[in-house]
């Protein structure tokens, strides 16, 4: 274990995709144990297996903290919830759409993915403190991937939880983009503040800790000026981790149901439209699936796609 999260109180669980990772901190009778974001709903079981095995002794979890809202990063919140009565705190621009369940709105439909209702008790905002275990830690506006997102500082250990602002090789799809905002300006201005903090470790939302955070920045800062020189290819990029995640979680469909699925998901209409419209829509979305075949992403079984 990494003795620095130790001295934390951290516990990482570090996910193979379609979940996030989640951090735990175990806490102790003052300050309760808190979970940093639950991962997808298919994994809710997995989630919960985890969290019980590193609290031991029938311990309950008592707080949840979403760094953001995609269906990565939330799913378990309903089965946490049932299962340990936690409260669940949310970024404090996604509260009233969580109070409706407004699926539109939360992206669930958009995307195409599932994530079942679950009731938030808090809200948080970019300048807030927040307790996880026996420590206050800094949340952050981190606008890009998503609008609303967070990023979590510990200054004294000088740790941060960067969500999907920061990956060890680059950052997540900038979905406000899809929906035609211009959110390039703010993918670069969170890299700005994540490069103003002094940090030792990252505990990114994909993939594992890293210590190399300059060398992060400067990659993701190559990646974004790549999709700003050419927005088309981030597009390309954001459909195909759509369908990705789709055969992840499926493993294997019919094509012409994958292709039902393509035409009902809106942000795979809103690439098209925005960057490819010169093709007819189901011939875009068959070359994407022959580029994923020749790049070995998915494979095509007669009549059926799977994960590859």
């Amino acid at each position: 274990m990494n003795p620095l999260f130790e001295a934390a109180g951290l516990v990482v669980f570090e996910r193979g995709w379609l979940s996030s990772n989640n951090v735990l901190f175990r806490g102790d009778d003052s300050s309760g144990s808190t979970l940093v974001d639950s991962g997808y709903c298919t994994h809710a079981e997995q989630t919960l297996a985890l969290v019980r095995r590193a609290l031991g002794a029938g311990r309950p979890l008592d707080h949840l903290i979403n760094t953001h809202l995609h269906s990565d990063h939330c799913g378990g919140n309903h089965a946490l919830r049932s299962a340990f009565g936690c409260t669940i705190a949310v970024p404090s621009g996604e509260a009233h759409k969580v109070d409706t369940w407004d699926e539109n709105a939360l992206t669930y439909r958009a995307t195409g993915q599932r994530c079942p209702r679950f009731a938030r008790t808090e809200s948080i905002c970019g300048g807030d403190e927040v307790r996880c275990g026996s420590r206050r830690w800094q949340a952050f506006a981190a606008p890009g991937h998503d609008p609303e997102s967070l990023v979590l500082y510990e200054p004294e250990f000088q740790l941060l939880i960067s969500a999907d602002a920061l990956w060890e090789n680059g950052f997540g799809v900038v979905f406000p983009e899809l929906e035609g905002s211009a959110a390039f300006a703010e993918v670069g201005a969170t890299l700005d503040l994540i490069d103003r903090l002094p940090i030792r470790w990252v505990i990114p939302g994909h993939g594992s800790p890293f210590c190399d955070v300059r060398g992060a920045i400067d990659r993701a800062r190559r990646r974004l000026d790549t999709f700003l020189a050419d927005p088309r290819r981030h597009a390309l990029y954001a459909a195909k981790v759509l369908v990705k995640f789709h055969l992840l979680e499926l493993q294997e469909l019919a094509t012409s149901e994958l292709m039902t699925w393509l035409d009902a998901t809106h942000y795979m209409h809103l690439a098209h439209e925005e960057h490819f419209d010169e093709v007819e829509f189901s011939v875009w979305c068959r070359r994407i699936l022959a580029d994923m075949v020749n790049s070995g992403a998915i494979r095509m079984t007669g009549a059926n796609v799977r994960n590859a």
